[in-house]
């Protein structure tokens, strides 16, 4: 595109702030930058730090992305009042959107501007002599991990993009604007993140030598458990099961609930999580912009928007006994672990529970944590990739394992058809809401069925990948290739 979003704020940001100030800039413009300024281990650290804090904005991480990712599926409905639409939930939630619809321009925006942070980082940090060569090699590490998630982020929903490595103020010949904007296949984006991936993943400690605030930073374990991610995408079944093995030093935690709990965050079972610090002011920008909120129940009782709610569908999915139900999903007239009680009139009759949180519940950032990779998706992860394999007998004991933490016994699948079916449903209801279930759908085949149970519409050729923005293909000369959906 002709503009890009460049961060002013190359400093000064703490994992428990963000900043939403982003200057158009023209690729061909400078902006100075003291290199010098950042030619400290702090500054350095600042300078990655503000590429987590981007997942703390409202476009990144909050209500586009639900509409996106959850609104879209069969897991959720739109929620709130009918008469709501949420500028753009409603036509998301029917798969009647196009290329303008508002929540496909902000996640596109949102992850470009994170690359572009991602690209300052690795711009300017091998050119600090003055920072610890272990601590820089791990700042670069990082950087390359997030950007690697952000374009997996943008592969999964829009399919081949554009693949832009450097920043924004560089100054670009005409034929390099143009290599700028080309759309790459998706094929040539998945190799420029498995780079990424691998050079991250020589460059990461392990997470056991994080301690104090760094327990949030990205480790050795998380570029293995993407990477594993990343090729399950591709179904190169062995390279899951190989990115898997690597993935050391983690365990299920004993209760499911506790992890989206304050108390339970980072523990054994984290492998990339983001982190929300709660603010009783909306001077002070500490949590995920409206995430908590956007969520809450809505109505007479509630304290919140009331979007993004479980749907029926997902509810009956439950087998009796599954813990995982209750720590899902809040139902009206309940309860919750902090006696707070959800009044018998608020509007849905459910709402997502992984949303919520107890000190901050009605104010736009709370302390609610995303969490994005956890080591029971690794354990499916395998599952999934040896059963593909024909080794379902080995598969079974690691889906196993998922159920036997949401007290649920051994699973009866003992084919190889009905171990998939058993897997797909346990990714299901064991990551629910955690932004999987639409990608799961797509990539498995299942969209059409399970979008018609829902009773929603999913047309084959058309609904497996988001449009392109309209936006984009406007501002940029020589881009007119569109996703069949953007029509």
């Amino acid at each position: 595109m002709k503009r890009l979003y460049i961060s002013l704020l190359l400093a000064g940001l703490l994992f428990s702030g963000c900043s939403d100030d982003f200057l158009d800039v023209d690729q061909t413009d400078k902006i100075p930058v003291d290199i010098e300024y950042l030619n400290t281990d702090s500054k350095a650290t600042e300078l990655v730090t503000s590429i987590y804090n981007q997942f703390l904005s409202w476009d990144m991480s909050s209500f586009g992305w639900n509409a996106v990712t959850s609104i879209i599926s069969d897991d959720a409905d739109k929620g709130s009042d009918p008469g709501d639409t949420g500028t753009d939930k409603d036509v998301i939630d029917a798969l009647t959107y196009n290329a303008s619809t508002p929540s496909f321009e902000s996640v596109w925006k949102a992850n470009y501007a994170g690359i572009n942070r991602c690209n300052q980082a690795l711009t300017y940090l091998p050119q600090l002599d003055k920072v610890t060569p272990a601590l820089k090699n791990r700042l670069i590490g990082e950087a390359k991990f997030m950007r690697a998630f952000m374009y997996f982020t943008l592969v999964k929903g829009y399919g081949g993009v554009p693949i832009v490595d450097r920043l924004a103020n560089t100054p670009l010949s005409e034929e390099d604007k143009v290599m700028q904007l080309t759309r790459k296949t998706a094929a040539e984006v998945y190799t420029f993140i498995e780079k990424d991936l691998a050079e991250a993943a020589e460059l990461l400690p392990e997470k056991g030598t994080y301690s104090g605030n760094d327990k949030q930073r990205v480790s050795k374990g998380s570029a293995y458990a993407l990477l594993a991610k990343v090729s399950l995408y591709q179904k190169k079944w062995q390279e899951v099961i190989d990115n898997c093995d690597k993935v050391t030093g983690y365990s299920l935690v004993s209760d499911y609930s506790l992890q989206f709990k304050k108390e339970g965050e980072f523990g054994s079972e984290s492998i990339f999580e983001i982190n929300g610090v709660g603010s009783p002011t909306s001077d002070l920008k500490l949590g995920i912009g409206n995430y908590t909120v956007s969520q809450a129940p809505r109505g007479a009782g509630g304290w919140g928007w009331g979007f993004n709610t479980p749907s029926q569908g997902l509810a009956d999915a439950y087998e009796a006994g599954d813990v995982r139900r209750a720590a899902t999903i809040i139902f009206r007239g309940s309860v919750l672990y902090d006696g707070r009680v959800v009044a018998s009139t608020v509007t849905n009759p459910m709402y997502n529970y992984k949303a919520y949180s107890s000190d901050f519940y009605n104010v736009e950032f709370t302390d609610t944590n995303l969490r994005y990779l956890r080591y029971a998706e690794v354990l499916l992860m395998k599952a999934e990739a040896l059963n593909e394999l024909g080794q379902t007998g080995a598969a079974t004991p690691l889906l196993n394992q998922v159920r036997h933490r949401a007290n649920l016994g051994d699973t009866p699948a003992v084919s190889q058809a009905d171990a998939r079916t058993a897997i797909w449903k346990e990714r299901r209801v064991e990551l629910a809401f955690e932004h999987d279930r639409w990608f799961d759908l797509v990539r498995t085949g299942q969209a059409p069925a399970a979008m018609a149970a829902d009773g929603k519409t999913f047309i084959v050729g058309k609904h497996e990948l988001f449009p392109i923005p309209t936006f984009f293909i406007r501002e940029s000369v020589g881009y007119s290739s569109q996703n069949p959906g953007g029509y």
